[in-house]
């Protein structure tokens, strides 16, 4: 059993911590299982070295964290691809087995087999291979009739991008136009009111005429 210490923290702790946890997340591990491999060595609790990695050692070490995924990640593609050309090739060794046993029965090998089973197999070789031409084949005219498809969508969205384009050029220019005769009206306006407020004042001003005596008459 783990045992339970109350000491602080020191920076070896903190060290081994951030070191177990880090291979571990390499590994495709989890925290979990670093937290427990940590206890067992520094004689602590997987919870109290959960606390600490969440609360206070993770926050100084978010790169190595982050290239420690990036390795993980790497490392179950590299894994996967092995499994993939495992497979691949105990495919291969399959069809080149059969590809044999078929090739001796197509050449009339009948040491093993009698003749009438073997233009059986021959027949029945002749036939899958028919299938899988014409499989093929309609597969790769769908693929053909999907790429068709996708170039005349790709052709219609350009054009309505293009047509869309010109409506918003022709749009920005109206605006342009409009602003433009806007701010004209706004100028002749404002002259003209300048213009009538001017007029009005000349208007109100009250005239005079000299009387034969030498006296000021207003002129109504």
């Amino acid at each position: 059993m783990t045992a339970v210490r109350q000491d602080a923290w020191s920076p070896d702790d903190d060290l081994i911590l951030a070191e177990v946890t880090l291979r571990h997340i390499r590994e495709g591990s989890t925290q979990l299982a670093a937290f427990e491999e940590v206890g067992e060595r520094i004689g602590r609790t997987s919870a109290a070295c959960g606390f600490r990695w969440n609360s206070c050692v993770r926050k100084r070490y978010e790169d190595a964290i982050q290239i420690a995924k990036q390795q993980r990640q790497k490392r179950n593609y590299l894994k996967k691809q092995t499994v993939t050309a495992a497979s691949a090739v105990t495919s291969q060794v399959s069809s080149i087995s059969v590809f044999e046993t078929e090739e001796r029965i197509f050449k009339g090998d009948t040491n093993s087999l009698d003749e009438g089973l073997s233009v059986d197999a021959v027949i029945r070789f002749l036939r899958t291979w028919k299938s899988t031409y014409q499989d093929l084949s309609r597969q790769i005219k769908l693929f053909e009739k999907e790429m068709k498809d996708k170039e005349e969508e790709l052709f219609r969205l350009r054009s309505e991008n293009e047509r869309l384009n010109h409506e918003v050029n022709n749009a920005q220019t109206d605006y342009r136009t409009v602003n433009d005769d806007y701010k004209t009206l706004i100028q002749i306006m404002d002259r003209a009111r300048r213009l009538t407020v001017f007029s009005g004042e000349e208007e109100a001003k009250p005239r005079f005429k000299m009387d034969a005596n030498g006296n000021l008459e207003r002129i109504e």
